[in-house]
C-alpha cells in the first residue's frame, strides 16, 4: 500500500478521473469515488496501479456512510463531483432546480467532507480541494471577464451553487486550520467533459484543469489555505 491515501468524488470520468490518474502517478492509493459501479470499475481499470472503487453517492446519506466504514485512513479529499441539470437565468430557474444542483454541489461536499474529518484528521499533512469554477467569481460575474461575455446571468443554479462552495471553503479553511487542514478551491476552467451539453466545443484538456487540483493536493505545511485558485495556481477573484 502506498504511503498516501486520497479520495476523488465523481472520479468516473472528466476532470475527477484524471485528478485520480495523476494521483496515483504521484504515488498515492486512491479511492475512486463514484456512484455508479460499472462506470467505476472501468475508470479503475483505466487508471491502474494502486486505484480502487469506492461506491459513493455524494447526495445519499448511506451511501456517504457506507463509504466512510471502508476508509481507515485519509490524506487528500477531492470534492470534485458536481452537475449542472439546468442552464437558463434565474428567471427561468425553478426551485427544484437550484434544489437539485445544491444538492451535489453544496449540501453533497458538506455531507462527505463531514464523514471523512475523522480520517483527515489523522493525517500529518490533511488536504481538501473543493472543485469549483471560475463562474462562480462575483468578481468576474460582476465586471465580465472575457471568457463570459456570452451571457453572464446564465446557468444561475450552477454558478450560485460554485459561489455557496466557495464561500465553504473559507469557512472550512477557518475551522480546520488548528488541525493543520488546508482547505482550497479550484477554478479548473472550461473543459471538454460531459458536464455541460456542447462543453466539448471549445473546452480544454481536463487532465490540464486536473493538475491544478493536483498542485493544491500537494501543497507543502506553508502552503495556503482559503484560498480560490485557477488551474495554473493564479488565485481567482472572490
Amino acid at each position: 500500500m502506498n504511503d498516501r491515501t486520497a479520495l476523488v468524488t465523481g472520479a468516473n470520468k472528466g476532470i475527477g478521473f484524471h485528478v485520480a490518474r495523476l494521483l496515483v502517478e504521484a504515488g498515492f492509493s486512491v479511492h475512486v469515488g463514484s456512484r455508479d459501479i460499472e462506470h467505476g470499475e472501468r475508470a479503475v481499470a483505466e487508471i491502474g496501479g494502486d486505484a480502487r472503487l469506492l461506491v459513493l453517492d455524494v447526495t445519499d446519506p448511506g451511501s456517504i456512510e457506507r463509504a466512510a466504514a471502508r476508509v481507515d485512513r485519509l490524506d487528500v479529499l477531492v470534492n470534485n463531483a458536481g452537475v449542472q441539470p439546468v442552464t437558463g437565468p434565474p428567471a427561468e430557474t425553478g426551485v427544484d432546480d437550484l434544489r437539485r444542483t445544491y444538492e451535489t454541489n453544496v449540501f453533497g461536499v458538506v455531507a462527505v467532507t463531514n464523514a471523512f474529518l475523522p480520517v483527515l484528521r489523522r493525517s500529518a499533512h490533511p488536504r481538501v480541494v473543493n472543485v469549483s469554477s471560475g463562474t462562480a467569481s462575483l468578481t468576474w460575474s460582476s465586471h465580465p471577464n472575457p471568457q463570459f461575455a456570452h451571457g453572464s446571468p446564465r446557468s444561475a443554479a450552477y454558478r450560485s451553487s460554485k459561489a455557496a462552495l466557495n464561500a465553504l471553503t473559507v469557512f472550512y479553511a477557518q475551522e480546520l486550520a488548528a488541525d493543520g487542514i488546508k482547505v482550497n478551491a479550484l477554478a479548473p476552467g472550461r473543459r471538454a467533459t460531459g458536464l455541460v451539453p456542447g462543453a466539448a466545443e471549445g473546452g480544454g484538456d481536463p487532465a490540464e484543469g486536473a493538475r491544478g487540483a493536483v498542485r493544491l493536493a500537494l501543497l507543502p505545511d506553508d502552503g495556503p489555505t482559503g484560498g480560490f485558485f485557477s488551474w495554473d495556481g493564479t488565485p481567482v477573484p472572490w
